[in-house]
């Protein structure tokens, strides 16, 4: 789509008119030229980029829940429901789609996690080296199966277990968010002063890594589980510090176009992936951290320099 098409059609969206094309544009042309995706997961994540954006150019996709927003500067968001199937669906259909042209983006996940207590705390925030998946293999009850470690036995190497993203690319968003003060509250830190080695911290910006399941889990069991897992899976490179339920699908549907390395990971904590001593796992899941509020605000602080950076230095065509 050509510039002066881009500003029509800016124009028009915000008066609630979605264009499609201008008179013309070739059809190779009439596609928007995406610079940066952001890839957001529910409401909230989605939120906290459109309250603080102007994304006027609505583009709907036929089996994606909500539109792409973007402007004309060529950043979009994207909203890909919560999973690794919604996850994976939601890519695949943005990839494929004729209605963007993906050859010079970069792709940006920016979304909530949990963390063990031992390595990130409320509110900070960590760029991926590695996504991984937790799922793929065998899960034994290690009361059945004491010889096998963590009751996992990976059984396969997969495809899709482990992604090691580009080390200069994750090391330049790094560096450009390392020092960016990060939002925190007298909630977040009585809340952490509840688990042991936590008191006094205060959110950072972490390199470490990721690891993906659809289950939701909670325990310390469970977390130590995730770090063996993170070993195993990238022979002890890796060093597991947050939990979330979509990236290795949005890995392995950029990967399978040929964009893994122009993929970031971004997850900010919203909570531990297990409770302080004298709480149960229940009442972990149930109860309400202010975690979550300054995990979305972290997100955005963090995810924009980053996005500004990568649209003004956008790699050459493919």
């Amino acid at each position: 789509m050509t510039l002066r098409c881009w500003k029509i059609a800016a124009a028009l969206a915000v008066a609630g008119t979605l264009v499609a094309g201008c008179a013309g544009d070739d059809k190779s042309e009439n596609k928007v030229d995406v610079g940066v995706l952001i890839i957001t997961m529910f409401d909230p994540e989605h939120r906290a980029w459109l309250a603080r954006e102007s994304l006027p150019i609505s583009v709907k996709l036929p089996t994606v829940d909500k539109p792409v927003q973007c402007n004309a500067d060529g950043l979009c968001v994207i909203q890909t429901g919560q999973g690794k199937s919604n996850a994976a669906a939601t890519m695949m259909a943005a990839l494929n789609s004729p209605k963007f042209d993906f050859s010079r983006a970069y792709f940006l996940t920016t979304g909530i996690a949990g963390t063990p207590p031992d390595q990130g705390t409320l509110g900070s925030a960590a760029w991926a080296r590695w996504v991984v998946d937790f799922d793929l293999g065998n899960h034994l009850d290690p009361a059945e199966a004491p010889e096998v470690p963590f009751g996992f036995r990976p059984v396969e190497k997969y495809d899709t277990a482990a992604y090691h993203l580009d080390d200069a690319l994750v090391d330049t968003a790094f560096r450009l968010t390392e020092r960016i003060r990060l939002a925190d509250s007298e909630a977040a830190a009585a809340e952490r002063a509840q688990y042991p080695g936590q008191a006094g911290r205060v959110p950072s910006v972490m390199k470490c890594d990721t690891i993906t399941g659809d289950d939701y889990f909670s325990g310390k069991r469970l977390s130590d589980t995730a770090g063996y897992i993170m070993g195993v899976r990238t022979q002890g490179e890796g060093t597991y510090c947050t939990t979330q339920m979509e990236d290795s699908a949005t890995a392995t549907a950029l990967s399978r176009h040929g964009y893994l390395n122009r993929y970031l990971s971004l997850r900010t904590v919203s909570n531990f992936d297990q409770p302080h001593p004298g709480q149960t796992v229940v009442e972990h899941l149930d109860a309400k951290s202010d975690g979550f509020r300054l995990a979305l605000d972290n997100l955005y602080t963090l995810g924009r320099p980053v996005a500004g950076h990568l649209l003004q230095n956008r790699p050459p065509s493919r």
